[in-house]
């Protein structure tokens, strides 16, 4: 049907045409007709190549990640936690350092779908027991365990069920109902959020005066009532700046912020040519001695943001992703309660740096100007699709691309450490009740 009203349409414009410039339409458009049904195909691997990239990567690596078993350590604290924050973030360094294993080569990526594995870190409140998880390669903990053991002796760590298998597989449903949402970054990944060291003093001996930046958040998962749960999953994966240019893209901002001149590209003497025959001979610069260098006209609040990038580039970093979730039974469910976490995502923002805020795309709120009807199926659905994933600990970086950020040993510290009891009087925190020690060294056997 449309090929023969598009051919009444050009017989009627070729008639206008005189005779010799209509045959020569037809045999140039007889020529291009044969071209484009002999080779139409051949843009389209161009075409549907990331899309083909992206399916096969997909494929290849979940079928290399079901062979990798995992398993979940719950660490419990004394309630004299001695040791500050600080001590957390030489945990995670050397997280790193022992995690980091990416791909070595073609075959590793692309045929066997090696990619670099990663770790789950969890925060979670059971009817107001609160839980420390790491979710590890199980392959890397022993490993794990002694990093912890280095700089926290007193914890104990122990292998447990996974708590996910108590609830039911398949939510919402007639009795439950569930809120949760990914968070973003506020500004670009190189700006760091509001870390602990801008929270307690390090100086401040007595462990009652420090101030613990995840104070307001555990007291307000301590008060869940029964039938109600609430994770936090932080997803991390090391990376090197290789893998990611945010180092790169953090010196280049500092650079422009500070004035240094970047990098001029270098012109070969053939375009240096061209450009004084087209523009003529570049004019003089008039050479200007200023008094004071950029840096001296930077002011207080400027000098801070890159000290903070700067800082950021100078530690290990994790690709993360976050995701808040809370469940409860309907006759329960109280989505105020939700608010826990934005109170907590307020106290590690700060307006001239970096912070975290809910992702759009994947909070649980559907609010149509024109398919209002559909509302509520499309609610219903991403509560499945996030439940789903929380589940699995599914990074959001797949389905969604730009969900995962950039975050240091210091800002991973910030939101994942282990508060003493001093600094964090809730009852809701699993602790261990009595300290081992080693037995004395002169103890007589038989």
């Amino acid at each position: 049907m449309f090929q023969e009203i598009f051919q009444s349409i050009f017989q009627d414009i070729i008639q206008l045409m005189p005779y010799e410039t209509r045959q020569g339409v037809f045999f140039t458009f007889d020529i291009a007709w044969k071209i484009v049904q002999t080779w139409w195909w051949i843009p389209l691997p161009f075409i549907l190549w990331n899309s083909f990239k992206y399916h096969y990567l997909y494929f290849i690596q979940e079928r290399w990640d079901d062979k990798i078993k995992r398993v979940l350590l719950e660490i419990k604290m004394p309630k004299e936690v001695a040791k500050p924050i600080k001590a957390m973030e030489h945990v995670f360094a050397g997280l790193h350092g022992i995690i980091y294993d990416p791909p070595g080569n073609f075959r590793e990526e692309w045929i066997e779908g090696q990619y670099q594995l990663s770790f789950s870190l969890e925060i979670i409140s059971i009817e107001g027991r609160i839980h420390f998880y790491m979710r590890v390669p199980e392959h890397f903990c022993d490993s794990i365990k002694s990093t912890i053991y280095s700089q926290y002796p007193d914890v104990e760590i122990f292998e447990v069920d996974d708590y996910v298998k108590n609830i039911p597989k398949y939510i919402p449903n007639q009795n439950w109902d569930i809120w949760g949402a990914d968070f973003v970054n506020l500004k670009d990944e190189v700006y760091p959020i509001k870390t602990y060291k801008e929270f307690e003093v390090e100086t401040e001996k007595i462990e009652e005066k420090k101030i613990d930046p995840l104070s307001i958040y555990l007291e307000n998962i301590s008060i869940l009532k029964p039938s109600e749960q609430m994770w936090l999953h932080i997803r991390v994966a090391p990376v090197h700046g290789k893998d990611n240019p945010w180092q790169k893209r953090g010196k280049e901002l500092v650079n422009k912020m500070v004035g240094r001149p970047g990098k001029s590209k270098t012109k070969s003497m053939i375009e240096e040519a061209l450009e004084i025959i087209i523009y003529g001979p570049p004019a003089k610069k008039e050479s200007s001695k200023e008094t004071f260098p950029p840096e001296m006209k930077l002011t207080p609040g400027e000098k801070e943001v890159i000290n903070a990038i700067e800082t950021k580039l100078s530690k290990y970093s994790f690709d993360c992703s976050i995701r808040f979730i809370y469940i409860a039974k309907k006759n329960v469910f109280f989505k105020p309660k939700i608010k826990a976490i934005f109170s907590f995502l307020k106290e590690i923002t700060s307006e001239n740096l970096g912070g975290l805020k809910t992702a759009r795309e994947t909070a649980i709120k559907v609010k149509s100007t024109f398919f209002w009807f559909l509302d509520k199926r499309r609610a219903y659905q991403k509560k499945r699709k996030i439940f789903r994933y929380a589940l699995a600990r599914l990074s959001p970086l797949y389905p969604q691309p730009g969900l995962s950020f950039i975050l240091n040993t210091e800002e991973l510290a910030t939101l994942y450490h282990f508060p003493s009891e001093a600094a964090i009087s809730t009852l809701g925190i699993s602790r261990v009740e009595i300290k081992k020690k080693e037995a004395p060294s002169n103890l007589p056997v038989e």
